[in-house]
């Protein structure tokens, strides 16, 4: 088997594309990969190709969510669960830059937590493995959110929700809940005077909820903010040559590898 989804590389013609691989399709990990071109992007020639291969996938999740799944509106605050994660470090910079007034962050690791705020993170709440404290924490933090951008799911998510909607100070008032990741289980367990008891919206975003065509028109704005810098990312690069060894290494926190033919 030949992994991944997606990469920047170049056509046979000669033109430097993003592309995405279809959803039962793989391989872009390689000197060569078949490229669908309703997937792909063209990009502009003389770019840092390895910060956009790096940046696109995580960043992607959280652009279109507040771009096309629940548009976000200036001034709107937003919870990032599971921000710790290279993806859920560039949503908190995603939401500041689409105009959320107010982000907060949460996830375990405290290096990590500590380093979100000088991203854009307004507060953040470490998940304890007491679930009390975390709760409490999340209750004080995040009450009043507008959206929250899911990557944790399964219990994690299950305590946010109540958490957030018992300490809500006006519960008919709407709060969207974008699932995007599941790292903490693929399955939830959440009891039903949550969606009784409060205005609670939850809904997922990925290609499925969001048509090919609309992830497509998103692409070439999220290119342009990654390349002037303002969602930023640490991209370590390594030769394709080296896949097997680095396949295996543990991985930095908060540092995205990036393989080079």
């Amino acid at each position: 088997m030949v992994p991944g989804i997606d990469g920047v590389g170049r056509m046979r013609v000669g033109g430097l594309v993003y592309f995405v691989s279809g959803d039962d399709t793989w391989g872009s990990m390689a000197d060569q990969a078949v490229v669908d071109v309703r997937r792909s992007i063209p990009l502009p020639e003389g770019i840092d190709a390895t910060k956009v291969a790096a940046a696109m996938n995580p960043a992607m999740s959280s652009w279109v969510a507040l771009r096309r799944r629940v548009p976000l509106k200036p001034g709107q605050s937003v919870l990032v669960l599971g921000a710790t994660g290279n993806a859920g470090a560039m949503a908190i910079q995603v939401a500041k830059h689409l105009g959320a007034a107010r982000v907060v962050g949460a996830g375990r690791n405290p290096e990590r937590l500590a380093e979100l705020p000088a991203l854009g993170a307004d507060e953040v709440v470490q998940l304890t493995d007491d679930a009390n404290v975390a709760a409490e924490r999340l209750g004080e933090a995040a009450a009043e959110v507008d959206i929250v951008l899911d990557y944790l799911w399964a219990k994690p998510a299950a305590n946010a929700i109540m958490a957030i909607l018992t300490a809500r100070s006006d519960r008919s008032r709407a709060v969207d809940w974008i699932q995007i990741g599941a790292m903490a289980g693929p399955t939830i367990e959440l009891p039903s005077v949550a969606l009784r008891s409060a205005n609670l919206r939850i809904q997922g975003n990925g290609q499925g909820a969001v048509s090919p065509e609309a992830y497509r028109a998103e692409l070439p704005s999220l290119v342009d903010q990654i390349v002037a810098g303002t969602i930023g990312i640490n991209v370590r690069s390594v030769p394709l040559s080296e896949v097997e060894s680095t396949w295996t290494s543990p991985e930095t926190p908060g540092i995205r590898t990036v393989f080079v033919p």
